[in-house]
């Protein structure tokens, strides 16, 4: 399917400032009239729509953000809680990343938070102050207590940072600790992943997959995520998924231009599926 041409594409294209941004960068910013939607908000959307780095608006974007990773008093972040230049450049990579796992800027933060997770599960498990300390050592700034999403890794960035640069030991070792951890992962999903939700046509249930899809990017995803590719399969119907009309969120979904066609709505819930199954195998 292709949905590069809807018209939630055009929406937010509209919007793309002269500079690539779409104004704030970070997803809790308050949105207003003059700025309704976020740098983040809109990334993510458009990736959801299949655009990807070769497609002009994601280019200028990413000038926009390697940019702002470049400067030492970047203006995408901003918080009196957070090191805002450690928590500024995570976030810049982290979309960075997941458009282009080969950008040389994106990759010298990946390179950090690898050492600071191998330390971290170096003894067989997760260690916190392991963590702290290669955490304090790699970036060169202590480490705030208050940084929730700094003190604590599993968090939609370090997340998308981490795929396929882990040695295989540890990715396993992490991807067991994320699975069952009792807060899901930061930003996407509140609840333990290891426990599906009980209710598959719902908007819970499209969230808890956004995190599973963050998930698969991993290589050892095929053997972590087989409970997953059963549970899908088990909700198909026909040949098809429908979710019916509560995931309907504008993020996920839609992707076709209306839903008054039921058949329009189940081919947008195949086709988030199939991709998914692709990529767990």
């Amino acid at each position: 399917m292709n949905y590069k041409n809807s018209k939630w594409t055009k929406q937010i294209l509209a919007l793309q400032h002269d500079d690539g941004s779409w104004g704030h960068f970070h997803s809790l910013s308050i949105p207003t009239k003059a700025r309704p939607l976020t740098t983040e908000q809109a990334m993510r959307r458009l990736r959801i729509l299949g655009f990807t780095k070769d497609d002009e608006p994601i280019s200028r974007v990413m000038r926009y953000m390697e940019e702002n990773l470049l400067n030492t008093n970047p203006t995408v972040f901003h918080e009196k809680a957070h090191d805002s230049k450690t928590y500024g450049d995570l976030m810049l990579a982290a979309w960075l990343y997941l458009f282009d796992n080969t950008n040389e800027l994106a990759l010298t933060v990946v390179h950090k938070w690898v050492r600071i997770i191998e330390a971290a599960f170096s003894i067989g498990s997760y260690n916190h102050e392991s963590y702290i300390s290669e955490y304090e050592a790699a970036l060169n700034v202590k480490l705030n207590p208050k940084a929730g999403c700094l003190s604590n890794f599993v968090v939609s960035y370090q997340i998308a940072l981490l795929q396929n640069v882990l040695s295989p030991r540890t990715e396993s070792l992490m991807l067991d600790y994320v699975l069952s951890h009792q807060n899901g992962i930061y930003y996407i999903y509140n609840k333990p992943l290891n426990i599906l939700p009980e209710i598959f046509a719902s908007r819970e249930a499209s969230h808890y997959l956004a995190a599973i899809e963050l998930l698969s990017g991993y290589s050892q995803s095929a053997d972590k995520l087989s409970f997953i590719a059963e549970w899908l399969m088990k909700n198909r119907d026909n040949g098809f998924w429908d979710m019916g009309t509560t995931a309907k969120d504008g993020v996920y979904y839609p992707l076709s231009d209306s839903w008054r066609n039921v058949e329009d709505r189940k081919r947008d819930y195949t086709y988030r599926m199939e991709k998914l199954l692709s990529a767990i195998g």
